[in-house]
């Protein structure tokens, strides 16, 4: 016998998809209009930028962005020609690679972060109380988890 998702679970899982669907375009639209960026390009900006050194290896990069090597890599290529960004080798382990963010790169993202966080608030967090955010962690958390598995 299929089971199908009750009516409470069938509405929640709707909403959830069109969030999934919609918000990532949102967001890339205002980061593309203005600052010339992806969203995955600004999430890899940001991400070395909170690193110490601003810096961090290629995996250690991609875990922290939930991005495939191969796809980090080629973003990193665009960055890099941009001059954001700049591969070289871990002193630590010459098999690894190090992501270092620019000052060119840490300037995009100063400069970028008030809009998106302009956009992130207007888009996510306006319409939710104290209350609602600390459902938002809760929720997303459980569900991180079982992904993560």
């Amino acid at each position: 016998m299929t089971e199908w998702l009750d009516d409470a679970q069938q509405a929640a899982w709707r909403k959830l998809i069109e969030v999934v669907e919609l918000l990532p375009g949102a967001l890339d639209s205002q980061l593309r209009r203005d600052a010339e960026l992806s969203h995955f390009d600004y999430f890899t900006l940001a991400m070395l930028s909170e690193a110490p050194g601003r810096t961090l290896r290629m995996t250690a990069l991609a875990e922290l962005t939930n991005a495939s090597l191969p796809r980090l890599s080629h973003v990193a290529s665009r960055l890099e020609a941009r001059g954001y960004l700049e591969r070289s080798q871990c002193p630590d382990d010459r098999r690894a690679t190090v992501a270092t963010l620019t000052e060119s790169g840490w300037q995009k993202v100063v400069a970028t972060a008030p809009g998106h966080v302009a956009t992130v608030r207007d888009l996510v967090f306006e319409s939710l109380d104290a209350s609602d955010v600390a459902d938002l962690d809760r929720i997303m958390a459980k569900i991180l988890e079982r992904l993560r598995r």
